[in-house]
């Protein structure tokens, strides 16, 4: 006996052509051994095990009770008499570039735990690094949270504080969790924007233009 089972989800696929379509409806028609009915768009597909519609929607495994099916690389089991409305995207993968300065130098705005800073970039930085005064600006209570280091130095040693900062931003680069560095000073000057951050993305530097990209 056939299971009708009606499912609606907003999804976008990638076709065979590696073009991203929106598929605004899919609907599941009908459950037995080893297949399944889709309407996809008012396309009706019946699609075996391992086969993926035109629309770019796979059948990964189908029964008489549940179909798992497949969107863009994310699958879903479905069991007969739910309903579920799902959001299906591409993930995106940012990219910014940053000019050097008249002496070499990456400058650019970004934000800290929400909050607008200026990031001098620096891949020679272990982690994202600032002065007291800065962390404080920007409610980093890393006397209390922090944990207590020194800091060893080209001609002294110093007093700072390993820190876990919420988020930081870099143009539409985001991401959570970031180690820092709080030196307990008035050094560096700029916020330093190192390794921490940088050394999660793709950095690439062509003449004055310093590449910046998520990795796939």
């Amino acid at each position: 006996m056939r299971n009708i089972l009606s499912i609606l989800l907003t999804a976008a696929v990638i076709a065979a052509s590696g073009d991203v379509v929106a598929v605004s409806r899919i609907e599941v028609q009908a459950l037995f051994g080893g297949k399944a009915i889709v309407m996809i768009d008012g396309q009706r597909r019946t699609l075996s095990i391992g086969q993926t519609s035109p629309e770019g929607v796979k059948l990964v495994n189908a029964d008489s009770k549940r179909a798992v099916l497949e969107v863009d690389g994310k699958e879903k089991t479905y069991k007969p008499g739910g309903a579920i409305s799902l959001s299906y995207a591409k993930p995106e993968h940012h990219e910014e570039k940053i000019y050097a300065d008249d002496r070499g130098m990456y400058h650019s705005v970004g934000t800290i735990n929400g909050r607008t800073v200026r990031f001098l970039l620096d891949t020679g930085a272990t982690t994202v690094a600032m002065n007291k005064s800065q962390a404080k600006q920007l409610g980093v209570d890393y006397r209390m949270n922090g944990e207590h280091v020194v800091i060893s130095t080209a001609s002294d040693n110093v007093k700072g504080y390993r820190v876990r900062l919420k988020s930081v931003s870099l143009g539409k680069i985001k991401q959570r969790n970031v180690e820092a560095m709080v030196i307990d000073g008035d050094h560096p000057g700029p916020i330093l924007l190192g390794m921490s951050f940088l050394g999660k993305l793709k950095v690439e530097k062509a003449g004055e233009v310093m590449k910046i990209r998520q990795r796939n």
